[in-house]
């Protein structure tokens, strides 16, 4: 993990994880310089290196200051982008009452260094408004927590991702922001930059399996799918649900859903990495596609009384990884099924037995 690689002013960030497999890179570039965002970049090298020029990245046109070496080496690359965040209420006559966007790209981004550990390798991305005239942030702040993992596991804190060494997970996190609203609920807006025959497709899946995720039977996962040869390139995937607690159990649960994928006709902000890195073709040559994640419950209370919300997400290269029966649910569907259809069948055998047998009165003659 290197953060700003080749800068020494902490004023904006750019964090490079750099994952090196056998015969291959994986390249994450996150960044807080315009709307936060990620550039995921594979390639078939051990030896590719990220290069950066600064100069021309602060610049008010940045495309062409981000590349690959070599070039040659790039297998796929992708972007995911978290542009904006609506907060909303319903009225009494059911329609929705949207209070002023707060547009990420106009947020004030603290040091990533101050909260950068190559030990857990873990970075959080924590920013404000710059200009906050209902002062909902004069006590809270929003972030996003970036994790990198070496193996394949699955974390320990709710909704409990499983994940491999080929993805990277990100926590969306509201603290102590004063809703504008008495049952506010918030949408994240995320977007995705992908090439020409690439396309974008959401996908869900249910299981009656909720042993890791109590009570949440829905994972979503937005894949990028190659249209000549239909295998998937990369996703973002996530649990239906979001948590209202720094340590979430069932308890704290706050609804989640996703609202239909769309072409978004959208550019993204003047100095962000992903103008920098596809240049000025984002929109035309390359495609953008949004969607809108929402939180709330029915009454939207929950983030009301505790002033938290944190959503997570796994994104990554490749298929997204799935969720099996763990062997205790195994056992447990076993005896449930097992033992039922055991006494079933030695009652059927007892039956039997009992019918051939023949019962009388009288002795037998010679």
């Amino acid at each position: 993990m290197q953060y700003n690689p080749g800068w020494n002013n902490s004023s904006v960030n750019l964090l490079h994880v750099r994952a090196v497999g056998p015969s291959d890179t994986l390249h994450y570039i996150w960044s807080s310089i315009g709307a936060p965002a990620v550039l995921l970049v594979a390639t078939e090298s051990r030896t590719s290196s990220l290069g950066i020029n600064w100069t021309q990245l602060l610049s008010p046109a940045p495309a062409g200051a981000i590349w690959i070496d070599p070039p040659s080496s790039i297998i796929y690359s992708t972007a995911v982008v978290f542009t904006k965040v609506f907060e909303y209420s319903e009225a009494q006559t059911l329609e929705e009452l949207f209070y002023p966007t707060y547009d990420l790209s106009d947020f004030s981004w603290d040091s990533v260094n101050h909260t950068l550990n190559h030990t857990a390798l873990m970075a959080e991305f924590t920013g404000t408004p710059a200009a906050d005239p209902s002062g909902s942030f004069s006590n809270g702040s929003l972030a996003f927590r970036v994790t990198a993992y070496e193996a394949s596991g699955r974390d320990r804190p709710l909704p409990s991702l499983l994940h491999t060494a080929n993805s990277s997970k990100v926590e969306f996190v509201l603290a102590g922001v004063a809703p504008r609203g008495n049952s506010s609920r918030f949408v994240l807006e995320v977007a995705t930059v992908e090439e020409t025959g690439v396309a974008q497709k959401l996908r869900s899946a249910r299981s009656i399996d909720d042993e890791y995720t109590p009570t949440i039977f829905e994972m979503l996962s937005l894949v990028a799918e190659s249209q000549n040869s239909s295998s998937t390139l990369s996703f973002l995937q996530w649990k239906a649900t979001a948590y209202g607690s720094q340590t979430p159990r069932r308890e704290d649960n706050i609804q989640c859903r996703s609202r239909g994928l769309q072409a978004a006709n959208w550019t993204p902000p003047v100095s962000s990495v992903v103008r920098a890195y596809f240049g000025e073709g984002v929109g035309s040559t390359y495609t953008v596609s949004a969607i809108n994640i929402s939180f709330g419950g029915e009454d939207g209370k929950v983030y009301q009384e505790k002033r938290y919300l944190s959503w997570s997400a796994l994104l990554g290269f490749g298929q997204p990884p799935k969720d099996t029966f763990s062997p205790l649910v195994i056992s447990i569907m076993a005896v449930a099924l097992g033992t039922p259809m055991g006494m079933l069948l030695v009652g059927s055998c007892l039956v039997l037995l009992a019918q051939r047998k023949r019962y009388s009165e009288y002795e037998p003659i010679n």
